[in-house]
């Protein structure tokens, strides 16, 4: 498609220039407007959203720094180019610090306004690709409650991409509510497999009767009930994923047969004889400690194997709490948009309480939690504490002194001031697996301080490594 031809508004009180200009910018293809002074630049400005503004600094009257000021305010994607005389160069440079894209003095070539002109549209383009581009990328990680910044999490994605390009069998473990199938699709939307179907079915949420024929189909007659012959999941996931949720809860028998799928590509449905060759790429998750079931013989091992090739543990919230702004923002947005809401904000107060909180269901809970806060403000644009469920009013963060509580015979101060020291000490270890300097960076210490701090608040802790 042809690009669009730009508006141009050139502003100069030289009418002589400002024509010869004009004309010959219009001579390769925009549409130019002029103006005289800065007055009736910002009158053209109100009243048109131009794509490019050229405009000498020294005017009469209204000078150019105010006119690109208006334009920037009104079009904050506006292309400014700014004419000055050699010297008020100084002012061009305090022009680009107000937004404009270039410079250029006079006196000037045509082919020099020309080739700056042209520099900062493909410049503003290439901006509008990769802001593009990185909403893409956004939008690739943000599904739904898999979102974040943290270390943790920018070590998740980056290894969710990795995986992606590979066919291999991949295990998802975490607690519930951590997206483990959120992490699952992600692989899936981002792999070969895209254009193909992903089929998820949740283990534990079918009787043990049922998964068999849920899993591999069946014909007619197979059982009672069984009306008519049925594809399975797994045909269904043919050339696409396979989303085994809570493999842990599979039956022994049912095991022994999923393995097989997994060795040989290949099934029969339920009551037939008939073989079928199968191409999908198998993602297995549980919150259950698989190694430990393989242990206790309660999961077979050479399916714990065959399903483990590639590993991903996702974090529980409250090892990423630095994650929970960004979060509560995420459900906000969409949460709020879905009941027609206008923009809703949290205080900073609850915004403490919410990364105070332990969050035992994880993600899944956390956004459970925005709905229902945002139900009980009754239209109000804020989320407060009293908006909170009680629970989560409770877990005040403990360095706010506001929130203390005061025994009859008085607190012990150096007592409580060790805990809230070790307490940050502990969490800044936390953010930077163990590693001492960052995690001094992070306090803003020494890194001798940080380690001198924790031999005196935990004995022993100090002379780690790292």
């Amino acid at each position: 498609m042809a690009e669009s031809p730009k508006h141009l508004l050139i502003v100069d009180d030289e009418s002589a220039l400002r024509e010869a200009i004009a004309e010959r910018l219009s001579d390769h293809g925009f549409i130019v407007e002029q103006a005289g002074s800065g007055e009736e630049a910002i009158q053209r400005l109100a009243d048109f959203a131009f794509d490019v503004l050229v405009t000498d600094l020294r005017l009469p009257g209204i000078d150019g720094r105010q006119v690109l000021d208006a334009a920037i305010e009104r079009y904050p994607e506006i292309i400014a180019i700014v004419i000055t005389g050699f010297g008020t160069v100084k002012d061009a440079v305090e022009a680009i610090k107000q937004g404009a894209a270039d410079f250029i003095t006079k006196p000037f070539q045509f082919d020099a306004l020309l080739h700056v002109l042209r520099s900062a549209l493909e410049q503003r383009r290439l901006k509008t690709e990769n802001a593009y581009l990185r909403s893409q990328l956004e939008d690739r990680y943000r599904i739904d409650g898999l979102v974040g910044h943290s270390q943790v999490m920018r070590d998740l994605f980056e290894l969710l991409e990795t995986v992606a390009a590979t066919s291999s069998t991949v295990l998802i473990t975490g607690e519930t509510g951590t997206g483990k199938e959120l992490a699952a699709r992600a692989i899936h939307h981002n792999s070969p497999r895209r254009a193909n179907r992903f089929v998820a079915i949740n283990c534990s949420a079918i009787p043990e009767t049922l998964l068999e024929a849920e899993l591999f189909g069946h014909v007619r007659g197979a059982f009672t009930g069984a009306i008519g012959t049925r594809q399975g999941r797994l045909e269904q996931a043919h050339k696409g994923t396979l989303f085994l949720d809570e493999i842990g809860t599979m039956s022994p028998a049912l095991q022994a047969k999923l393995l097989r799928v997994l060795q040989e590509r290949e099934f029969e449905r339920v009551g037939d004889s008939h073989t079928i060759k199968i191409d999908v790429r198998v993602i297995a998750a549980t919150h259950s400690d698989l190694a430990r079931m393989v242990a206790e013989g309660t999961f077979r091992e050479d399916l714990f194997y065959r399903l483990n090739v590639i590993p991903i543990q996702l974090p529980p919230l409250r090892e990423r709490r630095e994650d929970i702004p960004l979060l509560v923002q995420h459900f906000l947005q969409r949460i709020a948009g879905d009941a027609g809401h206008d923009r809703v904000t949290v205080s900073q107060d609850a915004l403490r309480r919410l990364m105070a909180y332990p969050w035992p269901g994880n993600v899944r809970q956390l956004e459970n939690a925005i709905e229902r806060a945002l139900a009980f403000t009754h239209g109000r644009s804020q989320i407060d504490v009293a908006d909170l469920a009680p629970e989560i009013q409770g877990h005040a963060p403990a360095a706010d002194s506001a929130d203390v509580w005061f025994p009859e015979d008085g607190l012990d101060f150096e007592h409580y001031i060790e805990g809230v020291e070790l307490s940050l000490i502990k969490r800044s270890l936390e953010r930077t697996r163990g590693n001492k300097r960052q995690a001094a960076k992070l306090l803003n210490l020494k890194r001798t301080t940080l380690i001198e701090k924790l031999k005196r608040l935990e004995p022993g802790k100090g002379a780690l490594p790292r």
